[in-house]
């Protein structure tokens, strides 16, 4: 009880008048489970992509941290310009994390961004980790990731792993191998029931195949926020579709994920 009670504290700090989550990851409950059994059958189809749909694996190892902090997992980071507004209380006072802590994970696909995100991690060592050149997805592995050469201003946003992406082909499908980085794994082994866990999602479709995944792989109630931009279906590697994308977020909702409106020019 006094846990539950510490967590809403916290949320309530964090959110800043923002809704706060409406359950907490111990209320998580057998309906979830069985509201995620549809979601599931098009998560693993293999369609484009690179390999299957992978919500949880015995040989990862679970965080054995003590110290809640808050945790702020970027994908799609680009050079660290949201990572930066979160140090600027753009996502909430850093000062209300648990503990006073908090830790970054930047992962970003273009290679362009490799150098800006090793300058970060150097700025805050054991505190920023940078996954360079590696795209978020629902398993492990290397894949094709396509860039976008032509808008500069607003930091190369159109880069995606979907070949028919607008921007890709505008582009002339400059394709660069990179590696995939699994969200549930890193969610296992990276964070405990205690933090307080953002995660930002920008990743031009693939929100279509993650999010399906998140939502029946049991990590899902380690995260308390999403902010998640949502672009067109047609660059899901699996062939998600906007019904998918709401039911998996219909059922985050359930396990207690708070998923408020997000959309930002460049971050």
């Amino acid at each position: 009880m006094a846990q539950t009670l510490r967590k809403m504290a916290v949320a309530l700090m964090i959110a800043q008048g923002a809704a706060v989550k409406p359950a907490l990851r111990s209320t998580a409950g057998s309906n979830s489970t069985a509201a995620t059994a549809t979601i599931a059958t098009g998560a693993t189809h293999q369609g484009g992509a690179p390999c299957q749909c992978e919500a949880s694996n015995a040989q990862w190892k679970a965080c054995q941290r003590t110290v809640p902090k808050c945790v702020f997992i970027d994908l799609g980071a680009a050079d660290g310009n949201s990572f930066n507004h979160f140090l600027s209380n753009g996502y909430g006072p850093v000062s209300n994390c648990p503990s006073g802590e908090w830790e970054a994970h930047l992962v970003e696909a273009n290679p362009r961004f490799d150098a800006p995100l090793q300058k970060l991690v150097g700025d805050y060592p054991s505190k920023v980790h940078a996954d360079k050149s590696t795209a978020a997805f629902f398993c492990e592995g290397t894949t094709t990731f396509y860039l976008d050469t032509q808008n500069h201003a607003q930091n190369y946003w159109g880069s995606s792993l979907s070949s028919n992406h607008p921007d890709t082909k505008k582009s002339g499908l400059q394709g660069v191998n990179v590696h995939l980085l699994n969200l549930n794994k890193l969610l296992v082994e990276q964070t405990i029931p205690g933090d307080w866990v953002m995660v930002k999602m920008d990743i031009e479709g693939a929100e279509y195949d993650v999010l399906p995944c998140l939502a029946q792989a049991p990590a899902a109630s380690l995260v308390d926020r999403l902010y998640m931009e949502v672009h067109a279906p047609t660059w899901s590697l699996t062939g998600g579709t906007k019904e998918t994308l709401e039911a998996a977020k219909a059922t985050l909702k359930q396990r207690g994920v708070d998923i408020p409106p997000y959309f930002s020019q460049t971050l």
